[in-house]
Formats: structure tokens, C-alpha cells, sequence
């Protein structure tokens, strides 16, 4: 590892951790070095996202299971929505996460929300250290373990994507019956539930395929096959 210039400017730091013992040990160690400014500090994406924008700081770190906001149970959504919308908010800034958790599912969603790094809390300081001052120049660093999904997916041939595989079993009867022309009571009579988890669902299936309404749903349901048009 390479000490920066002593004429660099400090690069700015944000913790974001709804653990208070992790901050601390982070704060402790990053406060140490000169090249390092903490900004800011936060437990929750609700008040990461508003320090961010009012400190726009050159790196921030990012836990991933966090509470939407105080006094809410920690969500693996809530250090997604948090780095989304710090990058929208402040482009300058880069999120390099630091998780305990390694799922496919959370390394591909944190990517696309705009990490630029993804370490596992098993990291040593010096890592950390590394990782931050690769990203105050917009450098990837990732976990070795992270390098290898990304790798394996990158050189995994891709599959058609199922326009219906992120519908629910219940989301695609309904999607069904739709396309049979049935109104929403009749749906609900047909399934036994109430109308307003027939609307819950229609709506539901909508924002899933990026559809307007339900004539835009019938006709989908009959292109991609999943019922035949009656003449």
C-alpha cells in the first residue's frame, strides 16, 4: 500500500452501519490516518442518504442490511435503496459496501444500484484502507470471493430471460385470467379472494412487466403464449 502525497487533499469518508460497535472500530482506525477525513455517520438509509447529500463525501461505506429508516427492523433492501439514491443524488460520491453477507442476490443488486466495491466484513483494516482510496480515484476493489461470482456469471452463456419469471404462481392465474377477459369479481370469484387482492395483484403484475393497464397485460399474456386468443 502506497501513502498518498502529503499535499493531497484528505479524501472524505461516510460510515454507514446499524451496528454502533462497527462504526466505531471504523471511525477509530480511518481517524488515524491522515489522508482520511470522517464526514459523517449514519444507521439507517434514510439518514445516510440525507448526510451524504448535505456532506457530499468522496466514499462512502456501506453496510447492506439496514433499517429504512429509525426505530424500522434492519431490510437487505435498505443499504440497496440507500446506495441508489446517494449515487443519483450525488454523483461524486463512490459507495464501496462492506457486508457480512455474499449472496448473489444482494452482490448483483448493490452493483446495479451503483457500488462501485463490494468487501466482506472478514476484511482486514488494510483492505478497507485499500478499497477507499482506489475508490476516491474510481478503482474496483472486490473481495476475492465477490471477483469469483461476478467472474462466473460474466462467463456463464445467458439464458432467454422468462418475461414471466418474476411473477408469483398467484401473479400469472391472475395474468390468465385476465387475458380470458374475466373482470376483476369474476377473478376473485374464481379464486377465492376478495377484490382487493385481485387489484393488489393486477397491480402487482403490472409494475413486474412494465405494463400500463390491463389491455396491455392481455395482449402480452397472448403474444408470449401464455394463453391462446379465443376467436
Amino acid at each position: 500500500m502506497t501513502d498518498p502525497l502529503p499535499s493531497a487533499d484528505p479524501i472524505t469518508v461516510y460510515l454507514v452501519d446499524d451496528h454502533d460497535v462497527v462504526r466505531k472500530g471504523l471511525r477509530f482506525y480511518l481517524n488515524a490516518r491522515p489522508e482520511i477525513t470522517i464526514v459523517g455517520e449514519a444507521g439507517d438509509a434514510l439518514t445516510a442518504v440525507a448526510g451524504v447529500v448535505a456532506e457530499v463525501p468522496d466514499v462512502v461505506l456501506m453496510d447492506l442490511v439496514l433499517p429504512l429508516r429509525l426505530g424500522t427492523p434492519a431490510s437487505d433492501q435498505g443499504g440497496i435503496q440507500a446506495t441508489r439514491q446517494i449515487r443519483q443524488a450525488s454523483p461524486h460520491t463512490q459507495v464501496v459496501v462492506l457486508t457480512s453477507y455474499a449472496q448473489d442476490e444482494l452482490i448483483f443488486a448493490a452493483i446495479k444500484a451503483g457500488a462501485l466495491s463490494y468487501l466482506l466484513k472478514d476484511a482486514d483494516a488494510s483492505t478497507v484502507l485499500d478499497a477507499i482510496q482506489a475508490a476516491s480515484r474510481g478503482e474496483v476493489v472486490l473481495h476475492p470471493r465477490i471477483a469469483r461470482r461476478l467472474m462466473l456469471e460474466v462467463s456463464t452463456p445467458t439464458k432467454p430471460h422468462d418475461p414471466t419469471s418474476d411473477l408469483t404462481p398467484r401473479e400469472l392465474e391472475v395474468l390468465q385470467l385476465i387475458a380470458q377477459g374475466r373482470s376483476n369479481a369474476e377473478i376473485a370469484a374464481e379464486l377465492v379472494v376478495t377484490e382487493r387482492t385481485v387489484k393488489a395483484h393486477v397491480s402487482n403484475l403490472l409494475s413486474k412487466l412494465h405494463l400500463s393497464d390491463r389491455t396491455q397485460a392481455a395482449v402480452f399474456a397472448w403474444r408470449e403464449g401464455i394463453v391462446e386468443r379465443e376467436e
